[in-house]
């Protein structure tokens, strides 16, 4: 008749291979979501010094009143790269760029995650000399 040894092993192979796989997809579960938490964070951090940027308004005059573009990182003005970098969470590394709003405004660096916010700035009191100012983080 039937062989019911062998249908026993077939079930057990089926059973160790499902709880096997359970236990995979809960370790990875848990790994990308303490990394969704910690993008969350790094985003945060960018858009509070994109805000806090451009409402400040010697900061924003800074940026509009450049004439040539795109400004790379060591371009920018000792008081945009200090407040960028008073801001920043301690356990990141922060540069910008700052271009034309049409401009893709890219960076490359070497680092793996790189997180990339980027805010407008368009105008102060006086003058419309509509800019981007993108900033680029990764993990120290």
């Amino acid at each position: 008749m039937v062989n019911k040894k062998g249908w026993i092993r077939i079930i057990e192979a089926f059973v160790a291979v499902l709880l096997i796989s359970s236990v995979l997809l809960i370790v990875l579960n848990r790994n990308s979501s303490e990394n969704k938490n910690f993008s969350a964070e790094i985003y945060k951090s960018q858009v509070g010094i994109l805000t806090e940027i451009q409402l400040n308004s010697s900061l924003r005059n800074e940026i509009l009143k450049l004439e040539t573009l795109p400004v790379e990182w060591a371009g920018f003005s000792e008081l945009l790269q200090m407040k960028i970098n008073e801001t920043k969470l301690d356990y990141l590394i922060c540069k910008g760029k700052i271009c034309e709003i049409s401009d893709e405004c890219l960076e490359e660096y070497e680092e793996k995650d790189i997180y990339a916010k980027s805010v407008i700035i368009t105008a102060n009191s006086g003058e419309f000399n509509p800019r981007q100012l993108k900033l680029f983080c990764w993990k120290n």
